[in-house]
């Protein structure tokens, strides 16, 4: 079975947002959308219910951004 990054795609309260991409990532997207549907095309998610959990998995394991919010994050020290 392939294992891929995104596994469940959570109904949270969404923020409205519109964006463009190319013709290529939303052909990936949709294709995306029938490998985790099992390879069944009828009910696979739709590219717009895809990009909010990758981003969310791509934010979360991204190690150099973490290191960089902590780093910003950090309190002041006094002396």
């Amino acid at each position: 079975m392939t294992r891929l990054k995104l596994s469940d795609i959570t109904d949270e309260k969404p923020v409205k947002l519109s964006i463009e991409i190319p013709a290529k990532l939303h052909s990936d997207l949709v294709d995306y959308g029938v490998v985790l549907n099992g390879g069944a095309s009828q009910g696979a998610p739709a590219p717009e219910q895809l990009v909010a959990p990758m981003l969310v998995r791509f934010i979360a394991t991204d190690r150099e951004f973490a290191k960089a919010r902590r780093n910003s994050q950090a309190p002041a020290t006094s002396g």
